[in-house]
């Protein structure tokens, strides 16, 4: 049991059946009243954001989320396949959970599966990736001053904004959590 005192960024608690993760929290100590915890907590389930208050005694269970690092196989028209690579067990997850997770990510690449009682909920994918540009314009010479950005389609099929000077068969570094160019690999 985890009290409302000793919240911290990055904990998972169970709130009336739901699993949350607190993405903020300030303990605020008014000068009249008394003391509470202010807290932002994201469903972890259905990835939604709420604000909540507690008094500092309240408490709650801890939720044990278990990630586990998985191999992408394929995927089989709705359902994406995975391999635990030390015991070699498969699981295949439908398009619900994933999302558009796997939207930089490789067939045969590592990603982690997050599951709460057995149950997964989300697939997380590596933070840095390295795709190769299949589909882009040619970019103009000289053409640099505003550092300007043509699309380009990578081997995942999954839309990035790179710089002119990014030709077609180049490699890349791509940042999953927010789908950005980073630097050619």
């Amino acid at each position: 049991m985890i009290s409302a005192s000793d919240f911290r960024n990055g904990i998972t608690i169970e709130i009336e059946g739901n699993v949350c993760q607190i993405i903020e929290f300030q303990h605020v100590k008014p000068g009249k009243g008394a003391a509470f915890v202010r807290t932002k907590l994201k469903d972890i389930i259905n990835g939604g954001v709420t604000e909540k208050t507690f008094r500092p005694t309240e408490k709650f269970p801890q939720a044990r989320i278990d990630r586990k690092d998985m191999q992408y196989l394929y995927s089989d028209g709705d359902l994406y396949n995975f391999m635990d690579t030390e015991t070699y067990e498969q699981i295949a997850l439908n398009q619900d959970v994933i999302g558009d997770a796997l939207k930089f990510v490789k067939e045969n690449e590592m990603v982690k599966i997050n599951s709460y009682n057995g149950n997964v909920f989300a697939v997380e994918p590596p933070m840095f990736v390295e795709l190769e540009i299949t589909d882009t314009e040619p970019g103009f010479k000289g053409d640099t001053a505003t550092g300007a950005t043509k699309p380009a389609t990578v081997e995942t099929g999954a839309q990035v904004a790179v710089p002119l000077f990014i030709e077609q068969g180049e490699k890349i570094k791509i940042d999953t959590r927010t789908g950005e160019y980073l630097s050619r690999a």
